[in-house]
C-alpha cells in the first residue's frame, strides 16, 4: 500500500517568553509529518529556524513538494537536504518503522536501551537582576544553561552564579561575542566555573576563535549542521552542538554524532523550544554526549499527550504512546 503524509502547523505557547540574543518569543510554532502505511502511523516534528531562513510555510511546502516521491527514510536523505522539513518527515519514518516491526526505535538503530539523562534547564536573556531571579527558582537543577548577548554579559554571568553556587553551569551566546570582546568575556565565565560556551562568535567570522588559548571548552552550534561542516571546526571548537533540525533528522544525526568523535570533538545534543514530540529521538542521540540540553518542553505552558516525564533534572526517555 502507498504511503499516505499528512502535514500540519501548530502553535504551543511558552511559559513568559524566551529570550536570545537575537530576540525574544512568546510561542513555539512547530509543524508535524505525519506517514502512514494503512496500518501504521509515524510522527515527527520539526521547529523551522529562522536563522536559517526557515519559515513554517516553506518548511510546509517543502514536506507537500515530495509527498509524491515518498518511499523510504533511505531514499528521504537523497531527495531532501539538511533542515527542519528532512527532520519531521526522517523522525516520522522511525516511528513509523518502529511500529510497522513490534520493536523500539533504538533497537532499530542497533543502539542500547535509553536511560535517564541529566539535561540542562535555560535562563533566557535579560538584566543580571532579573536572570539572577529566574536562576534562584531553578537553582536546584544540576545543569543550567545560560542564554549571553553581548554588552555586560561578564555581570550577567556572575549574578547567575550567585543566584545558583551549586549548579553547572555552560554559557550559549548565540553569535553575539565578538573577537575584540571574546577574550574578556571567556575569561569571566572562567571566573565562575562555566564548563562549556556555546558559539561566542558569529559563524561566518569565527577564527579568532582558532588563534586564542581557550581557557574553557567552546561548542559549536551556528557553526554546525552536519557530517559535511565538521572538518572545518577543528583546531576553531572544542565540542560540536547537534541539533536534529539542522542535521535534517536522527538518521543523519547518529552518523554525525560518530563523525565527530572520531575527528576529536566532544558531543552536546540541543533542541529548539518545541514538544516532547521533538525531543524524543533526542534522547536516543544524547545517550553518548558530555552535555544533553533538551528542556524545550519545560519552556512551555503545556506539553502534548504522553510528553516525556522530567523529574528534578532527569528527561526519561519516550513510551510507544509519544514516539518510536
Amino acid at each position: 500500500m502507498p504511503l499516505s503524509l499528512t502535514v500540519r502547523t501548530e502553535r504551543w505557547p511558552i511559559a513568559g517568553s524566551f529570550t536570545i540574543a537575537r530576540g525574544a518569543k512568546t510561542e513555539a510554532a512547530i509543524v508535524v509529518a505525519e506517514i502512514s502505511d494503512g496500518r501504521a502511523t509515524g510522527r515527527g516534528e520539526c521547529v523551522p529556524y529562522a536563522r536559517y531562513g526557515e519559515t513554517v510555510e516553506s518548511v510546509t511546502a517543502a514536506i507537500e513538494a515530495i509527498r509524491s516521491a515518498l518511499n523510504d527514510r533511505a531514499g528521504l536523505q537523497r531527495a531532501m537536504p539538511a533542515g527542519a522539513a528532512r527532520n519531521a518527515l526522517d523522525c516520522a519514518f522511525w516511528d513509523l518503522e518502529a511500529k510497522a516491526a513490534g520493536k523500539a526505535a533504538h533497537e532499530l538503530a542497533g543502539l542500547p536501551r535509553p536511560k535517564p539523562l541529566v539535561t540542562a534547564y535555560t535562563i533566557s536573556l535579560g538584566t543580571p537582576e532579573a536572570m539572577a531571579d529566574a536562576t534562584r527558582k531553578a537553582a536546584s537543577r544540576k545543569l543550567l544553561k545560560v542564554k549571553l548577548g553581548g554588552q555586560g554579559d561578564p555581570d550577567r554571568i556572575r549574578a547567575v552564579r550567585n543566584a545558583a553556587p551549586n549548579s553547572e553551569l555552560i554559557v550559549d551566546a548565540n553569535e553575539a561575542w565578538r573577537a575584540d570582546d571574546l577574550a574578556d568575556n571567556l575569561a569571566a565565565c572562567a571566573d565562575v566555573g562555566v564548563t562549556l560556551v556555546e558559539q561566542p562568535l558569529p559563524a561566518d567570522n569565527d577564527a579568532a576563535l582558532a588563534s586564542i588559548a581557550r581557557p574553557i571548552p567552546v561548542c559549536a552550534d551556528e557553526s554546525v549542521h552536519d557530517r559535511a561542516s565538521l572538518a572545518k571546526l577543528v583546531g576553531k571548537y572544542d565540542a560540536v552542538n547537534i541539533k536534529l533540525d539542522k542535521t535534517g533528522g536522527l538518521t543523519e544525526a547518529l552518523a554525525m554524532e560518530r563523525e565527530a568523535e572520531r575527528l576529536g570533538f566532544s558531543l552536546m545534543v540541543g533542541c529548539m523550544v518545541a514538544t516532547s514530540l521533538a525531543m524524543a529521538p533526542a534522547v536516543l542521540l544524547a545517550q553518548r554526549a558530555r552535555v544533553v540540553d533538551l528542556d524545550g518542553p519545560l519552556l512551555l505552558a503545556r506539553d502534548r499527550e504522553h510528553g516525556l516525564h522530567y523529574e528534578d533534572s532527569l528527561v526519561y526517555p519516550a513510551t510507544v504512546a509519544l514516539w518510536g
